[in-house]
């Protein structure tokens, strides 16, 4: 099965040669599931030829908004609906959950509850799992089509599923304790102080990130995510 990778971001440039690019991240994470990917860097105008081009489809990250005026943003939200309107399987992660939900009638915007860094609990259908988060943005009116399968206090649509047809997930299954230090270094930025202190902390803890992959790969072959 060829998952099209639809990259939307690339990682700073220190963690680029110890992780590789964002597109990296996701083939080690699914890796041995039985899938080959073809990436298409759509934050640099580079689109597949359409919804048909691959089996099933991934929306990565991003450091970009999904609100934001830029040129590659109203072709992606097209690209995002002909797949669903075909129903080949999509997958988004962090700015993918969002862009999906925009593209099919929700709202994103910058939270005002402020930032999720680092290592963050999840309610998952009554299970407890812990996932790796980056983000101020946030879907806060899913659209009709979604339906949330985890959420925590400060992220009310944390995962969504849309008619068993697309999976989407805010936090990031495919960062580990490396990338989330690198991000540390790179792209604290405007988080606040105390929270860069506790994602330090939490590094040497565990993360659930092969739950998810299993999660992924599963809902690519068919099964109910």
């Amino acid at each position: 099965m060829k998952i099209g990778i639809l990259q939307t971001g690339h990682a700073p440039d220190e963690l680029r040669p110890i992780t590789g690019d964002v597109n990296n991240l996701f083939e080690r994470l699914l890796d041995g599931q039985g899938f080959t990917f073809e990436t298409f860097a759509v934050v640099d105008g580079d689109f597949p030829d359409g919804p048909n081009s691959c089996d099933g489809w991934l929306i990565t990250g991003s450091k970009h908004g999904a609100y934001e005026e830029l040129p590659w943003i109203t072709p992606l939200e097209t690209l995002i609906r002909d797949i669903y309107r075909i129903g080949r399987p999509l997958v988004g992660i962090c700015f993918g959950h969002q862009i999906i939900a925009q593209a099919l009638g929700g709202k994103v915007e910058k939270y005002e509850g402020g930032w999720a860094v680092g290592r963050q609990t999840y309610d998952w259908q009554g299970e407890q799992i812990y996932l790796n988060a980056w983000h101020q943005d946030q879907v806060v009116q899913r659209p009709n089509e979604a339906t949330p399968v985890a959420s925590n206090a400060f992220c009310k649509n944390a995962a969504l599923v849309y008619n068993d047809r697309i999976f989407t997930v805010q936090a990031h299954p495919e960062f580990d304790s490396i990338f989330i230090n690198g991000l540390i270094t790179a792209r604290a930025g405007t988080v606040p102080p105390e929270q860069i202190e506790v994602a330090k902390k939490d590094l040497i803890k565990n993360v659930d990130n092969a739950y998810l992959a299993v999660k992924i790969g599963t809902f690519f072959k068919g099964t109910k995510a």
